[in-house]
């Protein structure tokens, strides 16, 4: 029998292994860094917003801590454009230019209709005086009539092929996300948060990538919707030209509701079209501690610059006490490819 020396030297062993572990980093099968427990966020500088968020997150996970949260109530959405990637452009905007383009060519006599003939002109005068719904609904028409698998396979298919311009350097599209964000999402799960994007974008582009760009599952993807219909002959779910309801500004609480049915307590978002306001002023409606965090597009040199004309979202930010990201002084690197 081993002595009782012998079996703390043992177990004292056991745990020096089992740290060592702890402390590995490893990316995983979707190319997703993980961090290291010693410090669940590096790309983050140390300071106050990132002790912020460790703090948040250990209390939420201390049972006996009154910042508690349990874990089938730990829900935390992320916007897309501009908070998980970059958005200048707009990466489904470019798709939707692409899809709109294919669908001229192959039915030449649009060219010459209205609106697609102003579109395709660029023609402000005319484009001035139709209504939004109008232009949206011949942009959606070369995005529809199509099953959700052909779709996804056009979305995957563009994914592989198209290149986003970073600081005047082509990189493929994934290089795109913000590698600090993608800790983030890690270090959520880790602790038992279920992770959420809500997009004003559609859900099922966003869902064609998500998995591989965030080890999120396509289920846990809320978005701007299209209306859909049943065809009977094939047994297959169609794409229509219509919106069934739009992710964005007030819609994202109604569509968090609809999909997920609980207020998130941790809600992230960022600046430029204020489009995030509304999912954050929700989230601070939870019974338990929220947190919201706001990405600031202050960094002209390595990523892209730009705020709002009237500051919407960080006077919000001031208002309601939100914490805002400033990714020049916040972020180490800001993408996950350099």
């Amino acid at each position: 029998m081993k002595t009782y020396i012998q079996k703390k030297q043992m177990l004292i062993a056991l745990l020096v292994i089992i740290s060592s572990l702890a402390v590995l980093s490893f990316i995983n099968g979707n190319g997703i860094k993980k961090a290291s427990a010693a410090d669940p966020l590096p790309s983050w500088n140390d300071g106050l917003l990132k002790s912020s968020i460790i703090d948040y997150v250990q209390k939420a996970t201390t049972a006996n801590s009154k910042g508690f949260i349990p874990v089938e109530d730990r829900i935390a959405t992320f916007d897309n454009d501009g908070t998980l990637w970059a958005e200048e452009p707009t990466i489904e905007l470019e798709y939707a230019k692409l899809a709109f383009k294919k669908m001229i060519k192959k039915n030449p006599s649009l060219a010459q209709q209205q609106p697609y003939k102003a579109i395709i002109q660029k023609d402000k005068a005319y484009l001035a005086t139709v209504d939004e719904s109008t232009l949206a609904a011949a942009i959606l028409k070369s995005l529809s009539g199509t099953t959700e698998e052909e779709f996804e396979k056009s979305v995957k298919a563009y994914f592989d092929t198209v290149h986003y311009v970073i600081q005047k350097k082509i990189h493929p599209v994934i290089d795109a996300r913000y590698q600090p964000q993608l800790e983030l999402l890690d270090y959520l799960r880790s602790n038992g948060f279920k992770t959420f994007i809500c997009t004003g974008g559609t859900i099922e582009f966003v869902r064609s990538i998500s998995v591989k760009y965030y080890g999120i599952p396509s289920e846990q993807v809320i978005g701007t919707k299209l209306q859909y219909k049943f065809d009977e002959d094939s047994r297959t779910i169609l794409r229509e030209g219509k919106i069934a309801s739009i992710c964005d500004k007030g819609g994202k609480p109604v569509n968090i509701q609809w999909h997920i049915g609980k207020i998130p307590v941790f809600a992230s978002g960022n600046e430029k079209s204020g489009g995030d306001i509304e999912m954050l002023k929700y989230s601070q409606m939870s019974k338990y501690p929220s947190f919201q965090l706001l990405v600031n597009h202050d960094d002209a040199v390595r990523e892209f610059a730009y705020q709002e004309k009237n500051n919407a979202s960080i006077n919000a930010a001031m208002v309601n006490k939100w914490h805002v990201v400033s990714m020049k002084n916040d972020w180490k690197t800001i993408f996950s490819t350099p």
